[in-house]
């Protein structure tokens, strides 16, 4: 087992309230206990996001594309720490605690596995601007197949198609709207 995957998260309340106890990542999935993870979206100046497309190696939803980089917060970490962490391991891009913009909390909650996986999670949203080319990012094998680019345009269009389009995770619908939104009044368009 891998560093990694022996992970410890503190354990929230379904209101996001600290418990004070302490988990194993995969304890906290088999007996749904909720936890904390942040999700950070780049954007360009342009209007562009930066999508993952997650490993052909991950559990839950290989191949699909979403968040730019995401992942557990760790036990005692925090939030903003966290972010610039996941950012730095899956995509290679130091971020500075100046440079997030923190959006919202995002309750979610799925079963994976024939339940066997129970995701209780908030996620802490945050944007960030992308001020470099995507051909100097890093992506991490195990976590990140491959990165791209999409207009806010774009993004919408294969949105609309994901029932059939096997692109993004169809049931996060709502979600990405919410995303797109606040990507668009940071850039001042108007949606």
């Amino acid at each position: 087992m891998t560093n990694k995957q022996a992970e410890y998260i503190d354990i929230v309340t379904a209101d996001g309230a600290p418990t004070g106890k302490v988990a194993l990542k995969d304890e906290a999935h088999q007996n749904g206990w909720y936890h904390n993870t942040i999700h950070l979206w780049l954007y360009t100046k342009h209007g562009e996001i930066l999508l993952q497309q997650r490993s052909h190696k991950k559990s839950i939803f290989p191949l699909l594309w979403d968040v730019s980089a995401s992942g557990h917060i760790d036990a005692g970490e925090s939030i903003e720490a966290a972010a610039i962490r996941e950012t730095h391991e899956e995509l290679g891009l130091n971020l500075k605690p100046n440079q997030l913009t923190k959006i919202g909390i995002h309750k979610h909650m799925s079963l994976y596995n024939d339940g066997a996986i129970k995701d209780y999670e908030f996620h802490h949203v945050f944007l960030a601007k992308l001020t470099q080319d995507i051909s100097t990012l890093i992506p991490q094998p195990e976590e990140v197949e491959a990165i791209k680019l999409v207009t806010i345009k774009s993004f919408l269009e294969l949105l609309s198609k994901s029932e059939t389009n096997s692109h993004f995770v169809t049931s996060n619908k709502d979600y990405y709207i919410f995303v797109l939104d606040a990507v668009q009044q940071k850039l001042g368009i108007k949606g």
